[in-house]
C-alpha cells in the first residue's frame, strides 16, 4: 500500500526522492522537477555551520569548533584564519553564522556570530572584521545577547541583511530560560534588529517602551536557526526549531509575539504538554509547521536561473531528517512540500546557500563535514 496518503498534510503534496543511482561522490536523484546531480566539492571540515561566497568565487566557511576558513572553488580547504575573538565551543555553541557586509567590495568587512564567554556564562554575540587571505583584522563587536546564561544550547544565530541595510539577528531562548522569551527585558527567544555599526534603529518597535530592550524586533521564539528576506515582499521570514514537534515557518514582523513557550505544536522531549495549547489571542500562528519535527535549520528563497521551476521557492536544510526541503508558495501561503536528498547521504544539513552561479550549495553539520553542490542533471 502506498505511504503517500499518510504523508499528506493539509492538502499538500509531499514527494520523497528516489534511491541514489551513482556513487557517494556524485549522487544522482530524481525529483518532481527532474534529475539532479549532487557533488561533493570540499570535505575535511568539522561541523560546518555557515558559508558565504566571496566575489572571486571562493567560499568563506565557519566550523562550529571555532574556525573560519577560505575554501577555493576547486575544493581546497585553507588554513584557519587568525584573529577570531574568544569563543565557547561546546554543545550547540561555537562559531556560527557568517555574512558579507553589503559594502564588502570596498570595506572587506564580514559579520559573524558566535557564542561569547563572559560573566554569568555565555551568549550569542555578533562582530565584524576586515577579511584578508590569512586573518581577520580590526574585530569589532556590535551585539551581545543579554543576560549571559550558563547553557550550551539554543543560540539561534542566523544573520540577515534587511533591504534598508539594518541587520537581523535571530536568538534562542537558551533552553533553560524559555519563559524569558515572553518578556522584553532580555534577549532570550528574540529576533533583534540593529544598524551595521551596532546602534539601534530609531523605528524599532520597542525603542520607546519602558523596560524593554530597544534592539528587540519580535519575541516569543524558541530557537530560530533559519531566516531570509522574501525577495518579492521584502519581509523577514524565519524558521523556528521546535522541541519534539512544532517546527515553524513564520513571517517575522515588528512587535509581534510568536507564542513560545505559551503556545506550541510541539511537546516536551519524551512527551508531555508545553504551555497552554496551540492558540492564544495576541499570539501568532505559524505560517507552516512540521509535526513531528524535522529540525529546521538554514533556508533561502531561490532566485537563480539554473532551476527555473524553483524560482522563489524556499529551500530549507533539515538536521534530524537529513533532507533538503523545497516549499512552493502562492503569495504568503505554502502550497507544497518536496523532500530532496531523503537520507541518501546520511548527513545533517545545517545551511543552504545559492551560489553566484545559480547552483545550490549545502553544508553538513558532521564531524567529517562537507560542502555539496546541487546542479541540474
Amino acid at each position: 500500500m502506498s505511504i503517500f496518503p499518510q504523508l499528506r498534510r493539509l492538502g499538500l503534496w509531499v514527494c520523497l526522492a528516489a534511491s541514489p543511482l551513482v556513487n557517494a561522490e556524485t549522487l544522482e536523484i530524481k525529483t518532481q522537477t527532474g534529475s539532479l546531480q549532487v557533488k561533493t566539492i570540499a570535505e575535511g571540515l568539522q561541523n560546518v555551520w555557515s558559508m558565504a561566497f566571496l566575489p572571486d568565487g571562493r567560499m568563506l566557511v565557519t566550523e562550529r569548533p571555532g574556525r573560519m576558513r577560505i575554501v577555493s572553488p576547486d575544493g581546497k580547504v585553507g588554513a584557519p584564519l587568525a584573529g577570531l575573538p574568544a569563543i565557547v565551543a561546546q554543545g550547540q555553541g561555537g562559531l556560527l553564522d557568517v555574512v558579507l557586509a553589503p559594502d564588502f567590495a570596498t570595506s572587506k568587512r564580514v559579520y559573524f556570530s558566535y557564542s561569547e564567554p563572559g560573566e554569568g556564562g555565555n551568549s550569542t554575540a555578533v562582530s565584524y572584521a576586515t577579511l584578508t587571505d590569512t586573518k581577520l583584522e580590526n574585530v569589532t563587536r556590535v551585539f551581545s545577547q543579554q543576560p549571559k546564561i550558563d547553557s550550551s544550547a539554543h543560540f539561534g544565530s542566523r544573520l540577515v541583511w534587511a533591504p534598508d541595510g539594518t541587520l537581523f539577528i535571530t536568538l534562542g531562548d537558551r533552553y533553560s530560560e524559555k519563559d524569558k522569551a515572553q518578556t522584553l527585558d532580555n534577549h532570550q527567544g528574540k529576533v533583534v534588529r540593529i544598524n551595521a555599526d551596532g546602534t539601534v534603529p530609531s523605528d524599532n518597535p520597542y525603542v520607546k517602551t519602558a523596560g524593554a530592550l530597544p534592539e528587540i524586533w519580535s519575541f516569543g521564539h524558541r530557537n530560530v536557526q533559519g531566516a531570509a528576506i522574501n525577495p518579492l515582499t521584502k519581509k523577514l521570514w524565519t524558521g523556528e526549531h521546535g522541541p519534539q514537534g512544532g517546527d515553524e515557518l513564520n513571517i517575522d514582523e515588528a512587535g509581534k509575539n510568536y507564542g513560545w513557550p505559551v503556545i506550541t505544536y510541539g511537546e516536551n522531549y519524551g512527551g508531555g504538554k508545553i504551555g497552554e495549547g496551540t492558540h492564544k489571542e495576541g499570539m501568532e500562528q505559524p505560517l507552516y509547521k512540521w509535526v513531528p519535527s524535522i529540525a529546521t535549520a538554514g533556508f533561502i528563497f531561490y532566485t537563480g536561473d539554473k532551476f527555473p521551476q524553483w524560482k522563489n521557492n524556499i529551500l530549507l536544510a533539515s538536521l534530524r531528517e537529513q533532507t533538503l526541503v523545497r516549499l512552493t508558495l502562492d503569495g504568503d501561503k505554502v502550497t507544497g512540500e518536496e523532500r530532496l536528498l531523503k537520507k541518501e547521504l546520511g548527513q545533517r544539513y545545517r545551511s543552504v546557500i545559492q551560489g553566484p552561479d545559480g547552483l545550490v550549495y549545502l553544508v553538513t553539520d558532521e564531524s567529517k563535514g562537507k560542502i555539496l553542490q546541487i546542479s541540474p542533471k
